[in-house]
């Protein structure tokens, strides 16, 4: 074999290796973007979004049975009005309620108000026009909360605890069966209707 045959060869053989190398290293670096990709979206789903999907007409006609949300569960804080997915030991199930009353507020529920049912918070009626109908009192609440004197349940939510409802009042056991809802029992709050099985997508309220 002749010097400038060998050194032709050598060469090739370097830029063959220089590619392989190239190569390599370009899949190394594919295969730690996904690697990064699948870790973002585990703690993403993990702490911060989850997927839920309703179960029963508890809250019609907000949300209906077979919708799939998103709810975000990162730092969060419950307010009055909040659609909550919870982790309930009441039931030993998962359950989506909507927050009426939050730590240290008053609640009062009159079935018998003259111009329809009321809730009020804090002394205040607060409007409802999420709910399915109006509601209607059942021998299924606890009765320690009845005020005869002010025909109304009358409740005091206390610390690291919220008062929950379903918007279909006459077809939810919540707050009112049940009792008190531990905060720590909430998973998230419900931001996004993913697939609707009777409304549309997009954020809800």
């Amino acid at each position: 074999m002749k010097i400038q045959d060998f050194e032709n060869e050598q060469i090739t053989m370097g830029n063959e290796k220089s590619k392989a190398d190239k190569a390599l290293a370009y899949l190394l670096e594919i295969l730690d973007a996904v690697v990064m990709a699948v870790f973002a979206m585990i703690v993403l789903f993990t702490f911060l979004i989850r997927i839920i999907t309703v179960k029963g007409p508890s809250m019609n006609n907000t949300l209906h049975n077979g919708d799939i949300l998103l709810l975000s569960s990162f730092a969060y804080e419950p307010k009055n009005g909040d659609i909550v997915v919870i982790e309930s030991s009441a039931f030993g199930d998962t359950i989506i309620k909507r927050i009426v009353a939050t730590e240290g507020q008053t609640l009062d529920i009159d079935y018998d108000d003259e111009g329809g049912c009321t809730v009020a918070v804090d002394g205040e009626i607060i409007e409802e026009d999420y709910i399915a109908e109006p509601m209607v009192d059942s021998d299924s609440f606890s009765q320690s909360f009845y005020d005869a004197e002010n025909t109304a349940y009358h409740y005091e939510v206390p610390r690291g605890y919220v008062f929950v409802m379903g918007d279909n009042r006459n077809s939810s056991t919540d707050s009112r069966t049940i009792g008190f809802v531990d905060t720590d029992e909430i998973v998230g709050k419900v931001v996004f209707r993913m697939y609707a099985s009777e409304d549309s997508i997009g954020k809800v309220k």
